[in-house]
């Protein structure tokens, strides 16, 4: 059975006009007209009728349609778009327009989700920035005071202290480099310069770089059994090296002592290759995986700025790789240990 929700102008025109005609003809009958005399007089009634009513409902109807898409569509009509509203959208059903209405509708609320979750990453940014600018320039104001105001007279005391104050500086300083290279990154400002080189090589170098950290801790770092064939990678070479010493630096960082550190190399479809660094420390919960690679973001306060860092270098490494065109992940399981990867397009001939 068709709805009445489910009429067009035309049909609602045309059930419009249908009763006129029946009391036209029920007049007609009433004063003895002739049969054919009522036909005709009905007939013509009904046509008219319904092109008048028709044509009202269009003008009213679609007058009050090209207003609300005007209103979706926020910008002032070209000849095209006034050509659409005088005759492709009033041959559009009610439910066609109430579907576009709602596909724009939709379209807005995720477009109010996207901008209230920017919102809290904007103020959770700005929070977090502040604190990390405010924590070395205090401790650098604190030590500063502490000298002019009489510990300068004091050569073992006024040496400690302007020694803390060049590591806060350095810190201070290595932080604005890092919010200065993720904001070229993002820009596409850091060009990136391809050329083939064979990863396992980058990653045997890397841990040869960083073994003085590994052996404070008596970490293992080697290339996993069964990945030591050589896989050419076509890649910027200083940004790869730039990221696989930061992966390496934090599986090495939050390691467990005597353990091991891991570097993995596939080969996958599409002449991709997949790089890993594998830990076996203590791991990342659950919760905070989806966020990993967000500025600033900390899975453990307290033990992270412990640690250092600026809380941008894993943010870093995920623009650098997409600045390749590829992807980064992780995978990690609460006292199993963390697997940081990425794709690497393969070697161009």
């Amino acid at each position: 059975m068709l709805s009445n929700k489910n009429f067009s102008a035309q049909q609602i025109a045309a059930l419009t006009a249908l009763p006129l005609a029946v009391v036209v003809a029920v007049t007609g009958y009433l004063y003895n007209e002739s049969l054919i005399v009522i036909s005709i007089a009905v007939a013509g009634f009904y046509i008219l009728s319904y092109l008048l009513i028709a044509f009202m409902l269009r003008k009213f109807i679609y007058r009050k349609l090209k207003l609300i898409y005007k209103l979706i569509y926020q910008t002032k009509a070209t000849k095209k778009e006034e050509f659409y509203y005088n005759n492709i959208l009033p041959q559009k059903s009610i439910d066609e327009v109430r579907e576009d209405v709602e596909v724009w509708a939709e379209h807005h609320k995720e477009e109010i989700e996207v901008l209230k979750e920017n919102e809290i990453f904007r103020k959770e940014f700005l929070l977090n920035l502040s604190h990390e600018l405010k924590t070395p320039v205090f401790a650098i104001q604190g030590y500063i005071d502490t000298l002019i105001n009489g510990a300068m007279d004091k050569p073992e005391v006024n040496k400690k202290f302007l020694g803390n104050a060049a590591k806060n500086v350095s810190r201070l300083v290595n932080l604005i480099n890092d919010l200065d290279e993720i904001s070229r990154l993002e820009s596409g400002e850091q060009l990136i310069y391809k050329e083939n080189f064979v990863i396992q090589d980058m990653i045997e170098d890397v841990f040869e770089t960083l073994s003085i950290n590994a052996e404070e801790k008596q970490i293992k770092c080697s290339i996993k059994k069964g990945c030591e064939l050589p896989l050419t990678v076509y890649a910027d070479k200083e940004k790869i090296r730039q990221v696989l010493i930061n992966l390496v630096d934090n599986a090495i960082k939050y390691g467990k002592q005597h353990g091991i550190v891991e570097g993995s190399v596939y080969r996958m479809e599409g002449k991709r290759i997949l790089i890993e660094i594998t830990d076996d420390g203590a791991g990342i919960t659950e919760e905070h995986l989806p966020r990993i690679f967000e500025r600033f973001y900390r899975t453990d306060l307290a033990r992270n700025r412990k640690i250092g860092g600026s809380g941008l270098g894993l943010s870093i490494c995920k623009h650098i790789i997409e600045a390749h065109g590829q992807t980064m992940h992780v995978r990690s399981k609460v006292d199993v240990g963390s697997s940081f990867g990425f794709t690497l397009q393969s070697m161009r001939n």
